[in-house]
């Protein structure tokens, strides 16, 4: 594992995927920054994070024999990281926000960005980029946000934290093409925040409705059963779970 640390950056995923273009990156290279000014999350929003009290970081991993279907597979693997790391550092009632937020205790804590490169079906490369509140004791203006400090009543070594997150999400990572993709699947689904449960959900139109999330398809589609026990598949940007 090749670690760069830097000062100030807009984003480290957008600095390793320019990096990518004018170098051949070798295996395992992780972007550390101190403080990030423009870092992205999904659905085009904007991770706001505080310099010294927060981790975010970008991992790029290089891929072989894995197919374009099988994308959400690295979405899944870099979401278990970051929960099976949460767990070993005892922060509490840790779950999956479909797609890839990290909650705990019901609030957000960790938010993922998942950039592929591909060559025509093959997936070649992954970045990840990762933004994890680690101290921040102040949430005063988001309200579903919460850290690991204020979670677990712990202050915590950024340090320690870094590498644990790193490592673990390397060891994911490793022989991803032999991966078991139902296998990890199944864990997926079983760690997904409100599965099973009736919540409330709404549709770009501003429609809301009662639905269960019953897991996910193969590509990371999330199936929801309706009021008229239809299951209904939804992407991204076509559904919006409610607290």
């Amino acid at each position: 594992m090749k670690i760069i640390k830097l000062n100030a950056i807009d984003s480290t995923n957008t600095y390793l995927k320019n990096l990518s273009k004018k170098v051949r990156l070798e295996d395992e290279v992780v972007v550390l920054a101190e403080e990030q000014h423009a870092g992205r999350g999904q659905r085009e929003a904007v991770w706001s994070s505080k310099a010294g009290e927060s981790l975010t970081f970008s991992v790029f991993k290089r891929v072989e024999g894995l197919p374009a279907e099988h994308q959400f597979l690295l979405v899944m693997l870099t979401s278990l990281a970051i929960k099976d790391t949460l767990k070993k550092l005892k922060v509490p009632n840790i779950a999956v926000k479909w797609p890839n937020d990290i909650l705990s205790r019901s609030k957000k804590l960790c938010g993922v960005l998942i950039e592929n490169s591909l060559q025509k079906t093959m997936i070649t490369s992954c970045i990840a980029g990762v933004g994890l509140n680690v101290n921040e004791i102040d949430f005063e203006a988001l309200p579903q946000a919460t850290s690991m400090r204020l979670a677990s009543g712990r202050k915590f070594n950024m340090d320690k934290v870094f590498n644990l997150v790193a490592e673990t999400l390397f060891a994911r990572f490793e022989n991803i093409e032999s991966t078991n993709f139902h296998k990890v699947k199944k864990e997926y689904e079983d760690a997904l925040f409100r599965k099973e449960m009736v919540s409330v959900f709404e549709r770009p139109s501003g429609i809301r409705f009662n639905g269960v999330i019953k897991g996910v398809m193969d590509t990371g589609a999330l199936l929801i059963e309706n009021e008229q026990e239809e299951v209904e598949q939804f992407q991204l940007k076509e559904i919006k779970l409610l607290y």
